[in-house]
């Protein structure tokens, strides 16, 4: 173990203490820390992931109303799973999720070791750490980008936070260090992570005033707090252009399936095309699909950033007729509310609704 590793390890020994009271003082309330259910507690982790628990607690406990437990989960029909899980983003959780699901409804129960929560798909190192010592008092370390800015800062080390080695140590410091006490294991982790999401945050000068480790941190001390966690500069998110149809025919939008792979895969959205077109090619395009343009209505852009790729997108609303593409879907009012559109396509998406929805009215 390197001099960092031990002096990390030190002083989260020493912070143990101070963390689990404050902990205790401060901590939000959130609803799941409030049960010991692993079922729940894995869900708030995978929806958690890249997503702030501002955007969560919602959609959590809408998931837990319609699937209160892992067999419902499941059962589930992937079009109502995808359909829930509408606008969280990072879709691949919700397939893995209820791939996992399906796993322990054949095993007949959670399972309740590191080894066996890593099994599942879509659980690793971190999510099997955070499971198993919230839901089983397991010693398990649980390292995500909260917990790396507060070792980073509490250390005062340098290391670059996306490297493997530096994750790895960080771990093994927290392993470490984690309480006797089951019931202070279940919360170790969960302090730690809230100390770096609410007072050892990312944005700006950290609130070291309130922090329990104010006397221990060598950032606070030598005057690195700020600049630290180090962590390498991400590549630029590549650009493409796209070009969106909101197709309307007779009160309904045409809306098709991505491939089955890839990103976004097998959720539903507008019919699109590579590269920014102008009216003349955009309607070229929509003759090439069987269609032809009866009122081109509008023009709608938009952007929506992924995490490497950007998409800027052309989009037009023009009422057709013809039949499409067979594999298309002409989705009224009700079928469009009952399908997982990604919030990459949100603003066509309410503009499809408003459609859809005032020619059901003129039809009533």
């Amino acid at each position: 173990m390197s001099k960092m590793d031990l002096t990390m390890e030190k002083l989260l020994m020493e912070l143990r203490q101070p963390l689990l009271r404050w902990y205790r003082q401060n901590a939000r309330d959130l609803p799941w820390r409030h049960t010991r259910d692993p079922y729940p507690i894995w869900v708030s982790e995978i929806m958690l992931q890249q997503t702030r628990v501002a955007a969560v607690v919602g959609y959590y406990t809408r998931f837990l109303e319609v699937f209160p437990t892992v067999e419902a989960l499941a059962a589930a029909p992937e079009e109502q799973l995808m359909k829930l899980w509408e606008g969280l983003g990072y879709y691949s959780r919700a397939r893995n999720l209820q791939k996992a699901a399906r796993r322990i409804a054949e095993l007949g129960a959670f399972p309740c070791t590191p080894e066996g929560l890593r099994a599942l798909p879509g659980i690793g190192d971190y999510t099997a750490g955070a499971v198993a010592s919230a839901a089983f008092g397991l010693p398990e370390p649980a390292v995500d980008g909260n917990v790396l800015r507060v070792t980073a800062r509490l250390a005062d080390d340098h290391g670059d936070i996306a490297s493997p080695a530096v994750k790895r140590a960080a771990a093994k410091a927290v392993r470490a260090a984690m309480p006797q006490d089951r019931g202070d294991i279940r919360i170790f982790n969960q302090a730690l992570m809230e100390l770096g999401a609410t007072v050892c945050a990312p944005a700006g000068e950290p609130a070291c005033m309130l922090c329990p480790a104010a006397e221990l941190c060598l950032g606070r001390k030598r005057g690195t707090a700020a600049q630290l966690p180090v962590k390498a500069a991400k590549k630029p998110r590549r650009v493409e252009d796209k070009t969106v149809f909101l197709l309307l025919r007779q009160g309904r939008v045409a809306l098709r399936k991505r491939p089955a792979e890839g990103l976004l895969a097998g959720l539903w959205e507008f019919p699109n095309v590579e590269g920014a077109l102008d009216e003349a090619a955009a309607g070229a395009a929509v003759q090439d699909w069987g269609l032809t343009a009866r009122d081109w209505r509008s023009r709608l852009n938009a952007k929506h950033i992924f995490t490497h790729v950007e998409w800027h997108m052309t989009g037009y609303v023009l009422e057709v007729t013809g039949e499409g593409p067979a594999e298309w879907t002409w989705a009224d009012a009700a079928a469009l509310a009952e399908r997982a559109v990604p919030s990459a396509f949100e603003r066509y998406y309410a503009r499809a609704r408003q459609e859809t929805k005032e020619e059901s009215q003129w039809d009533g």
